[in-house]
C-alpha cells in the first residue's frame, strides 16, 4: 500500500481519537447496549439499535484509524526548506481581493480548511507545490479561477 504523508502534529491527532474511541467511547456504547438488552424486546427496541449503529460507526472508525496510522510517513515539516513541498506553510495574498490567507500544506487525513490545514491533493495545494515566494499562482477551482501570490514560505 502507498504511504500516507502526515505531519508530526496530524499523526499525533489521529493517534489521540483512536485511543479515545477504543478506551472511551467503546466502553461507553458496550454499557449502553447491555443496558437498552435489559429493556426487554430487541426487535421494538430503539434505544438498543441506536447503540449497535453507534457501535458499528466507532467500529469501522477504529479500522479506519489503525489503518491510516499504520501507512502514515511521518514528516517534520521543521527539517525542510526550499520551494514549497509537503508541510509548508504558505502565506498568499489573493490578487483580485487583497485577501490574505495562511495555508499549511498537510495530507489527507489531517486537513482542515477551516483551521488553515490544506489538502496536498487540493487544486491549491497541486497549482503551490515547487513554487516560491513572490510567485503567482493561477488556480482552476470549482467555484472559478482565482489568482494568489506567495508572500512567504515556512517550514515550522
Amino acid at each position: 500500500m502507498e504511504k500516507i504523508p502526515m505531519t508530526r502534529g496530524g499523526y499525533a491527532a489521529l493517534e489521540v481519537e483512536l485511543k479515545t474511541l477504543k478506551m472511551v467511547e467503546r466502553p461507553a456504547i458496550i454499557k449502553a447496549i447491555a443496558e437498552a438488552r435489559e429493556h426487554g424486546d430487541l426487535s421494538e427496541n430503539a434505544e438498543y439499535h441506536s447503540a449497535r449503529e453507534k457501535q458499528s460507526f466507532i467500529e469501522g472508525r477504529i479500522k479506519e484509524l489503525e489503518g491510516l496510522l499504520s501507512l502514515a510517513d511521518v514528516i517534520d515539516p521543521s527539517k525542510l526548506s526550499g520551494a514549497i513541498k509537503f508541510g509548508a506553510t504558505v502565506e498568499l495574498v489573493d490578487e483580485d481581493t487583497d485577501e490574505e490567507k495562511t495555508y499549511q500544506i498537510v495530507g489527507e487525513p489531517e486537513s482542515d480548511i477551516e483551521n488553515g490545514l490544506l489538502n496536498l491533493k487540493s487544486p491549491l495545494a497541486r497549482a503551490l507545490i515547487g513554487k516560491e515566494e513572490g510567485d503567482s499562482v493561477e488556480v482552476r477551482t470549482p467555484g472559478g479561477g482565482k489568482s494568489y501570490e506567495i508572500v512567504s514560505v515556512q517550514y515550522i
